[in-house]
C-alpha cells in the first residue's frame, strides 16, 4: 500500500466521525484509543500533554481498517496493523518529520511499526514493557476478604489521590505530573474506589475510565509498599469491577504488565480472562512518557 493511504488530521470531531464506528467496533480492544479521544473531547487538547494531538486512519473502499494517535509526548498508539500497513505508516511519518518517542500497541503491531521505523529513520528501537490486555468474565471476589469496605473517594480525599497518583506514576516510570487535576476529574465524576481498613484509612485505591462505547478501563490499581501483600488490591479491584458494572459497562477490562507475575495471577483469580498482549517500544531520544496511571493498572498484592 501507499503512504499517502494514511488520513492525518489535528481535528478530533473530523477523526472521531469518520473513526468512531471502528472504535466502537471492538471496545475493549480499542478501550485506550476510546477513552483518551473521550477524554480529549470532554475536557480539551491539553489534558493529555503538551502540543497539538494527531489523529490519523487507514481506508480501504471507504471503510476504516486501522487507525493512530499521538498526544505528544508520549508515544504513537495504534489499533491491529498488518506489517505492510505499519511499514507505510511510518514512512509517512517519517517523511513527514513526525518526532517520535515510541509507539504503543498489540504485541505484533508494535513490533512491525519499530522495525519499520527503524529502518525508515534510522532509530534503534527499545523494548521498554509488555503488558496484556485482561476482559472481566466472572467477577469471583478473593476469599478471604480483607477487613474494610470500598468507598468512593470524594473531596475531602484530594490530597490522598494527588499523593498516590504521584507514587504510582513513579514507580511505572513516568513522570508524575497534574496529580491535582488527575484527581478533580476522577472525583468529580466518582471514578476512584478506596479499599478503607474497619478504622476508615484507605489502603488501596482502583480507578475507573470514563464509560464509553460500552466500556470501562480499570487503571490505576495502586497499593502503597507498606501495605501489599495482604489482600488489599484484590479488594479495591472487585469493589471497582461492581462500579463499573453499575455505572452500566458490558466490558470491564485492564492492563496488566507482564513483569508483575503478582498482578497477573490476582487479576484471573477474581475473573479477569487475557485478550492480547501489548508492547511499548521506546525510540532513541526519548524521555519517560507513561501517562500517570492512564494505560495500564498495577496490583502489587496478593
Amino acid at each position: 500500500m501507499h503512504p499517502d493511504d494514511w488520513h492525518l488530521t489535528e481535528d478530533l470531531d473530523d477523526f472521531l466521525a469518520r473513526a468512531g464506528d471502528f472504535l466502537h467496533s471492538r471496545p475493549g480492544l480499542h478501550t485506550v484509543q476510546l477513552t483518551v479521544t473521550e477524554t480529549l473531547r470532554t475536557q480539551g487538547a491539553d489534558s493529555y500533554g503538551a502540543g497539538a494531538p494527531v489523529f490519523g486512519r487507514l481506508e480501504r473502499a471507504g471503510e476504516v481498517v486501522a487507525t493512530f494517535f499521538r498526544t505528544p509526548p508520549r508515544p504513537l498508539s495504534l489499533t491491529l496493523l498488518a506489517p505492510e500497513d505499519a511499514d507505510a505508516l511510518a514512512a509517512r511519518l517519517a517523511r513527514l518529520g513526525h518526532p517520535l518517542p515510541g509507539v504503543n500497541a498489540d504485541q505484533d503491531t508494535a513490533t512491525a511499526f519499530a522495525e519499520a521505523w527503524q529502518r525508515h529513520t534510522g532509530a534503534v528501537p527499545t523494548l521498554r514493557e509488555r503488558h496484556r490486555l485482561y476482559r472481566l468474565g466472572t467477577l469471583t471476589p478473593p476469599e478471604p476478604q480483607p477487613e474494610g469496605r470500598g468507598r468512593v473517594a470524594g473531596a475531602r480525599d484530594r490530597e490522598q489521590l494527588i499523593r498516590w497518583h504521584d507514587e504510582f506514576a513513579a514507580a511505572i516510570g513516568g513522570v508524575p505530573t497534574g496529580g491535582g487535576r488527575w484527581a478533580d476529574e476522577r472525583i468529580a465524576g466518582g471514578r476512584v474506589t478506596f479499599w478503607e481498613s474497619p478504622h476508615g484509612a484507605p489502603v488501596s485505591m482502583a480507578g475507573l475510565s470514563p464509560l464509553v462505547a460500552g466500556q470501562i478501563r480499570l487503571a490505576p490499581v495502586y497499593t502503597p509498599g507498606h501495605l501489599r501483600g495482604r489482600g488489599y488490591a484484590g479488594a479495591a479491584t472487585v469493589a471497582a469491577s461492581r462500579a463499573a458494572l453499575a455505572a452500566g459497562a458490558q466490558e470491564v477490562v485492564l492492563f496488566a504488565d507482564l513483569a508483575n507475575p503478582t498482578s497477573n495471577g490476582l487479576y484471573r483469580r477474581i475473573g479477569y480472562l487475557p485478550v492480547a498482549d501489548f508492547a511499548v517500544y521506546d525510540f532513541p531520544a526519548a524521555t519517560p512518557s507513561a501517562p500517570p496511571g492512564a494505560d495500564r493498572a498495577e496490583a502489587a498484592d496478593d
